[in-house]
């Protein structure tokens, strides 16, 4: 298997930066380019592809490629399709691709929720059907599976068994018609990379030092980094470089250190300063409360970090390097804060409430609710309370939800 991940689609200087960033971002390059070249009518398309992997940073950079190829804003409604097989079922997702569309020259479906495929009961009839489309596909449409339940590392060789037995079955089935796209993590080298090129691009100088603390402080995740390298290069406009200084005040005191202190007031079930410190956080940001799923995401990570950090019994900073992956990992700054907090709960039980919290949050802010403040609000409070178990209250139908 090729252990590589393609770029960014966060910004149309992040789509340039690839070649620089590293090796890393081949196979996304390559996949860029076909789309462009079968746009241009100078190379083929495969009937259907498979992005493999849970890097979202590079899978919205594929689907961008392929809007950008495939779907005209003005026929977007005709011609795109998002499905979810959770909602749609496989024989009705083939029907839609082998059905011209009335309105559109060209259809591209996404499939999401391709790990429904392999879950237990034979599929014997959902892969008959995709032999059978796929051997006389339709030539119009362009079927995309999102494969993101699996997980590619960096470093492929240390890629988790149960991840490498469910990729060997989807190039077992879906790979025998369809181009497999592996979207790996983005090593820490090549995110550092990355922001020293997308910043070149724009003229201005990243210093080393301001490129690592970067990518430290934000544990290589590519999308939040990229989000971050435009908001750098517009507060360092005109100066024509980014220093450490820059890195710190923009990202750390604004980011993580807040959010940091945030957790911090929840673990010590200090909810008049947890609630103190939110709302500095959602004054302070660019975004205000349309920021509340960014920050939604934060907490369920760091509640995930404290999770691992208290079944792992770590102690001290330097194991925390051991018990957390790359890609996974804290900034260096936080680790000692982090550990102190983790240690507060007193079980798994409750680091496992505060992420149900969390995600019952995230759906409540996916529905458009009329004040996303008082959701915010309404979760730092509960999270800041001691817990109360009550046993009708942890109903198994409730222990299923998935975080």
């Amino acid at each position: 298997m090729s252990a590589a991940r393609p770029s960014s689609g966060a910004s149309p200087a992040a789509g340039k930066t690839a070649a620089a960033a590293g090796p890393g971002f081949a196979v996304a390059d390559r996949f860029v380019a076909e789309m462009e070249a079968a746009a241009a009518g100078s190379g083929q398309l495969r009937p259907g592809y498979v992005l493999v992997g849970d890097e979202i940073f590079l899978l919205d950079r594929c689907r961008a490629a392929v809007l950008k190829a495939f779907v005209p804003a003005e026929l977007r409604d005709f011609c795109l399709s998002d499905l979810d097989l959770a909602e749609t079922s496989l024989f009705d997702v083939l029907d839609r691709a082998q059905t011209p569309s009335l309105m559109a020259p060209f259809q591209a479906i996404f499939v999401r929720n391709v790990r429904l495929l392999y879950t237990r009961g034979a599929k014997k009839d959902e892969f008959a059907a995709l032999d059978r489309y796929f051997r006389s596909p339709n030539p119009q449409a362009l079927l995309i599976f999102i494969a993101d339940f699996l997980h590619i590392p960096a470093d492929a060789r240390r890629m988790d068994m149960n991840d490498k037995s469910r990729y060997e079955r989807l190039t077992e089935t879906l790979g025998e018609h369809c181009g497999m796209v592996e979207l790996a993590r983005v090593s820490e080298d090549n995110a550092m990379r990355w922001t020293v090129a997308m910043a070149h691009e724009a003229g201005v100088r990243m210093e080393p030092d301001a490129a690592r603390e970067l990518v430290d402080a934000l544990g290589a995740d590519m999308m939040l980094i990229a989000s971050e390298m435009e908001k750098l290069l517009l507060y360092t406009m005109g100066r024509g470089r980014i220093a450490l200084g820059d890195v710190e005040t923009l990202v750390l005191g604004a980011k993580q250190r807040s959010l940091y202190e945030l957790t911090d007031a929840i673990s010590a079930h200090d909810r008049a300063r947890a609630l103190a410190v939110l709302d500095g956080l959602l004054n302070s940001s660019d975004a205000g409360e349309d920021a509340a799923i960014g920050h939604l995401y934060m907490l369920a990570r760091t509640f995930r970090q404290m999770l691992v950090i208290l079944e792992k019994n770590v102690r001290d900073s330097r194991a925390i390097w051991q018990a957390l992956w790359q890609g996974f990992r804290i900034p260096p700054f936080a680790a000692d804060d982090l550990i102190r907090q983790a240690r507060r709960f007193k079980s798994r039980r409750e680091l496992t409430r505060a992420l149900r919290l969390v995600a019952r949050a995230d759906l409540e802010l996916r529905s458009s609710p009329p004040d996303k403040r008082l959701v915010l609000e309404r979760l730092i409070y509960d999270l800041a309370s001691e817990p109360k178990f009550v046993a009708a209250a942890w109903a198994p139908e409730q222990l299923s939800l998935n975080n």
